[in-house]
């Protein structure tokens, strides 16, 4: 299916991307010159202002060390994210709050045994934004808290803890009834997140994400609607976990502003050729029931009772990276273990970005950072700025993008970094960013980590982080 779409690389003007962009009979806002003012305008995040409208958003690390502390592989990664000129670093990275949910046995966990590590790394972030940009002022840090749930590998191997009994995915992890999460398992981890998020005050965090999307624990209990009991059923006991757990951790630490990344919609699961099983359509929170759509209905009642809860923000996203890729982070080549996309990618793009600007109108109390983004590469700006002074977020997120081309934010916020539409700008900035790409996998294939990828295949000698 790859074959049929165009890459947006291939697409050299600012009338090569509109008419393509309309061709598709999508709408993506577009400005032909940034306004670079605009997105170096601060905001508020609860009662943080963040200095401008770059996020860098959370990935998960495969390259900590096994006890759940980082390596100098991680640090790099983080030194990088505050070298970027984003001014708000969303989590950061996926951080187990205890050893049963890691998705893989090199991700992160806060403990007391790793605390001292993880505030170095968020030391080490806030050093180098200073030593650039000669200030910290309006840097906003935060840490994504997570339990893997269904996908959780800990030692390598599957050991799901499921909310229910699904009926395409617990095959593909070996789920039975003994892999379900009790109420009373979910009530003490209420409990684990309460305590990573104190502990992520105590080492200078300046907000916490509780993790919600991507098919991991708190996003698939939105879908349990055949779990008996307070944590299924209707929408009120789905949303028990995320929103109780929001609620204890204000309680708990009241000057500890709380975010949530949350899968606004989701998909069905798609197979190795790109279709979709609609009769799991059901399961699919924020879907239209078909598996294939989109109903906000349940997502904005969801943002309703989280903002009551506590929660001043919300990153959104949406599906999953284990069983529908392409709703989740849009792109031309489909992960090793994924399928051809069966849509332009720049469609995903839209839905994402429509989604997000439906959101943001809808609720002015929570601060939303948008994501998605990546795909658009050399077009990034030009969306972002547009999507930005029409309202449609607060904040723009960066994923793989800032992997490869950390510097995106800074240079975006330069005056004639960008291009205004004639294309000689837009090519300049494809070989810059060709060139970071070169330049940071030279530099990391020079080390000689190995790192275990959730699937058993291993990446040797890689910054292993995923966008999960």
């Amino acid at each position: 299916m790859t074959g049929r779409h165009v890459q947006v690389r291939r697409l050299i003007t600012a009338d090569d991307f509109r008419s393509h962009v309309s061709s598709l009979g999508v709408e993506l806002p577009f400005d032909p010159a940034p306004d670079v003012a605009g997105l170096s305008a601060p905001f508020r995040f609860g009662p943080l202002h963040v200095g401008n409208r770059f996020a860098i958003l959370p990935m998960e690390g495969w390259d900590g060390t096994a006890r759940g502390g980082p390596t100098d592989l991680v640090r790099r990664r983080w030194r990088r994210f505050g070298r970027s000129g984003a001014k708000l670093i969303w989590g950061g990275e996926a951080t187990a709050v205890r050893y049963d949910g890691r998705a893989n046995p090199r991700q992160l966990v806060l403990t007391s045994e790793t605390a001292g590590g993880i505030e170095g790394l968020r030391d080490d972030l806030v050093r180098e934004h200073r030593g650039r940009f000669g200030s910290d002022a309006g840097l906003v840090v935060g840490l994504q808290l997570t339990h893997s749930g269904r996908w959780a590998r800990p030692d390598g191997q599957p050991r799901p803890r499921i909310a229910y009994r699904h009926p395409v995915l617990d095959a593909r992890v070996g789920a039975d009834e003994t892999s379900l999460l009790t109420d009373a398992e979910l009530d003490d981890l209420v409990g684990d997140f309460v305590r990573a998020a104190r502990l992520a005050r105590e080492i200078g965090f300046d907000f916490v994400d509780v993790k919600c999307c991507h098919g991991y624990l708190g996003h698939e209990l939105l879908s349990a609607h055949t779990r008996p009991g307070l944590y299924g059923g209707d929408l009120s006991g789905r949303s028990r976990f995320v929103c109780s757990t929001v609620e204890a951790i204000r309680a708990s630490t009241p000057d500890l502003p709380v975010g949530v990344r949350l899968s606004l919609f989701d998909f069905a699961p798609h197979d190795s050729e790109g279709e979709g099983g609609h009769e799991a359509g059901r399961f699919a929170f924020g879907g239209d029931g078909t598996g294939a759509g989109v109903d906000l209905s349940e997502p904005n009642a969801l943002l309703e009772a989280l903002a009551e809860a506590g929660a001043v923000a919300v990153c959104v996203s949406a599906g999953s990276p284990y069983y529908c890729p392409h709703v989740q982070r849009p792109a031309y080549f489909p992960p090793s273990d994924g399928y051809p996309p069966p849509e332009d990618p720049l469609v995903g793009v839209a839905r994402l970005v429509e989604a997000a600007a439906a959101v943001k109108a809808r609720h002015p109390r929570l601060a939303v950072v948008g994501s998605g983004y990546s795909y658009l590469q050399e077009w990034l700006a030009h969306v972002a700025s547009a999507v930005v002074t029409r309202g449609g977020v607060d904040a723009v997120g960066i994923g793989r993008m800032a992997l490869s081309y950390p510097d995106l934010p800074a240079r975006t916020s330069s005056p004639g970094s960008v291009s205004t539409g004639d294309g000689s700008a837009a090519r300049s900035a494809i070989a810059r960013r060709r060139h970071a790409t070169v330049s940071s996998r030279a530099a990391i294939h020079s080390t000689s980590t190995t790192a275990t990828c959730p699937a058993g295949r291993t990446s040797h000698g890689r910054s292993a982080a995923r966008g999960r």
